[in-house]
């Protein structure tokens, strides 16, 4: 059975503010890989839009805009996790031979309703996501030892990699004593532990192992797909809160499909949301013992978020799993620049949503 290839990214500039309207934001890094497939006489059959807006019959309006007639269009909204469920309702539309060939477009605003989880009556009136990352936060460090000053050693870490990313919305580096001493929202999380939800898009191309021959020296190859979903609440997200139960169950669904190890990965997009997730993301995907995700951050054995993650990037919600991915693919393809991890072969993208209440898992090759 054939192989499914990403053939083409492209991401926009993500931003605090836009003139844009949601169309033309979508459309911004789609016209760049189309642009490439007018030159290779590539037809598109399926399109698909990720995102949390409420655009009513997005993905063919889009399309139309794009001046494509796919003979699949569709809108998909699964919160944070939008992006990569869309790359893998591509994957399977391509697998199961219904086309050939998917273009994938993640978009958001910052005025996303995605933002607030009030349709989750578990939380009370704690709708806001970092009164979650507070307790995940609380327990690791209850139970691990884990330190506010190794939460925003990550929050340095992705902002310093944020600054050799020129789609990232914040390119200024920022020390450990910054995040300390940046505003406490919810105890033990600051400010400069958070994300930033913007406005961006983020666009792949996947196709058959026989139209990427036609398109690319270099495709980049969908080896592993993990995905779980614990429920949608809060209530239901772990028994333990040291731990992403979601993240877990779909990296050894991952990496089942792959003769691949988490000790070969040569550079991970990690969903962090928050400081924290990025360390428990450390663990629950295997790089690192149980525990030891507060030390891992500083060992610099993997590279991770080298385009500056949610944190530094920016988090426009239905285009982060594809943005991930998009950087990964350039990792791999030896096109990320000043970001470019050397002799990068293996990649991993982990995106989550409804604190951690859902994960996926890709790994690409």
């Amino acid at each position: 059975m054939s192989k499914i290839a990403i053939i083409d990214q492209s991401t926009s500039k993500f931003t605090k503010d836009t003139s844009l309207s949601f169309q033309d934001l979508a459309c911004d890094p789609c016209s760049k890989i189309l642009k490439k497939c007018r030159d290779k006489s590539l037809q598109i059959d399926a399109v698909i839009l990720s995102t949390t807006s409420d655009i009513q019959y997005g993905s063919s309006i889009i399309s139309e805009y794009l001046g494509i007639k796919p003979k699949i269009s569709q809108r998909l909204d699964n919160l944070c996790s939008s992006g990569t469920n869309a790359i893998v309702s591509a994957y399977s539309l391509i697998k199961s031979d219904l086309c050939k060939t998917a273009l994938v477009v993640g978009a958001d605003i910052r005025e996303t309703k995605g933002s607030r989880l009030l349709w989750d009556i578990s939380r009370g009136s704690f709708t806001l996501p970092v009164y979650w990352a507070a307790i995940f936060a609380k327990a690791h460090m209850r139970k691990y030892g884990t330190t506010e000053e190794q939460m925003a050693l990550v929050a340095v870490k992705n902002r310093e990699n944020a600054y050799h990313n020129h789609n990232a919305v914040f390119r200024n580096k920022i020390s450990i004593s910054d995040v300390m001493n940046s505003k406490k929202y919810v105890e033990p999380i600051k400010m400069l532990d958070c994300s930033y939800i913007c406005n961006g898009a983020s666009a792949i191309l996947l196709t058959n192992e026989e139209e990427a021959k036609k398109y690319t020296d270099r495709p980049v190859w969908i080896e592993g797909i993990g995905s779980s979903t614990e429920g949608a609440s809060f209530s239901n997200v772990s028994s333990d809160l040291s731990c992403i139960r979601s993240t877990v169950m779909a990296s050894k669904m991952a990496f089942s499909m792959t003769e691949i190890g988490p000790a070969q990965i040569d550079v991970a997009e990690l969903h962090d949301a928050f400081t924290i997730m990025e360390i428990l993301a450390y663990e629950d995907l295997g790089l690192c013992q149980k525990g030891k995700g507060g030390r891992f951050v500083s060992e610099n054995s993997l590279v991770t978020n080298p385009r500056g993650g949610l944190i530094g990037a920016g988090h426009p919600l239905g285009a982060t799993g594809v943005a991930q991915t998009v950087e990964i693919c350039e990792q791999l393809n030896g096109l990320a620049g000043k970001r470019q991890v050397k002799d990068c072969k293996t990649g991993l993208v982990h995106n989550m949503s409804a604190a951690g209440s859902s994960s996926l898992v890709l790994i690409l090759t």
